[in-house]
């Protein structure tokens, strides 16, 4: 009886050495071969066009084009791409991003070891592997409204420094106005103040400095 066909793994990360550790792993098992690799978003949605991949596993942040970006546009051609994230911390902006963009699974980079090959193989026959902590994470922030594109300035130009004044100047809105869209944010983001707010922010990728 013939064996099936080994799943094929497109793995895309800018550092090399976890790059050529996640293709080691792949390489040694006997279900599944490394298709082939990318180190950024617009190498990824290129090689994703020229191998066609069962299986890709991708990191979230990345120089040049980010990983939930190239994701949208791989899931925007190819409706059926199966997309594993990869990920340092389950901060949930981009992880619900990711999601809403049809990411198949998660890979906490710690716990890489342990959770790699299940996922992938789960993944490839369909299943969408969330690891809990990131469920978790998701859980907690779901019913809590997106930030709109104006409270996202607003609270980008505060992370800065800017008082609201300046705010209201930079934007070509009245402070008042300014102090509404803060009011917004504080109680989406559950936060105390603008500095906590802007800590919640950054811990969970909703901006970056």
């Amino acid at each position: 009886m013939e064996a099936p066909r080994p799943i094929s793994v497109l793995v895309v990360d800018d550092h090399p050495l976890l790059r050529a550790g996640l293709g080691e792993a792949i390489s040694s098992q006997d279900d599944m071969r490394l298709a082939g690799e990318a180190s950024n978003g617009r190498e990824a949605i290129d090689r994703y066009q020229e191998l066609r991949p069962d299986v890709t596993i991708m990191d979230i942040a990345m120089p040049e084009l980010d990983g939930v970006t190239a994701l949208q546009r791989i899931r925007g051609e190819h409706s059926d791409a199966r997309v594993i994230m990869l990920t340092t911390y389950k901060g949930d902006a981009q992880i619900l991003r990711a999601v809403q963009a049809g990411a198949a699974g998660f890979l906490l980079k710690s716990t890489l070891r342990r959770e790699l090959l299940d996922t992938v193989r789960g993944v490839h026959i369909g299943q969408r592997r969330i690891p809990p902590e990131i469920a978790m994470e998701l859980a907690q922030h779901m019913g809590q409204g997106p930030l709109s594109p104006r409270e996202m300035e607003v609270l980008n130009h505060a992370a800065s420094g800017n008082s609201n004044r300046r705010i209201a100047e930079h934007l070509s809105i009245s402070e008042e106005t300014v102090k509404a869209h803060m009011k917004n944010v504080l109680s989406k983001l559950a936060a105390n103040d603008r500095t906590h707010a802007v800590t919640i922010a950054l811990k969970r990728g909703i901006i970056t400095i």
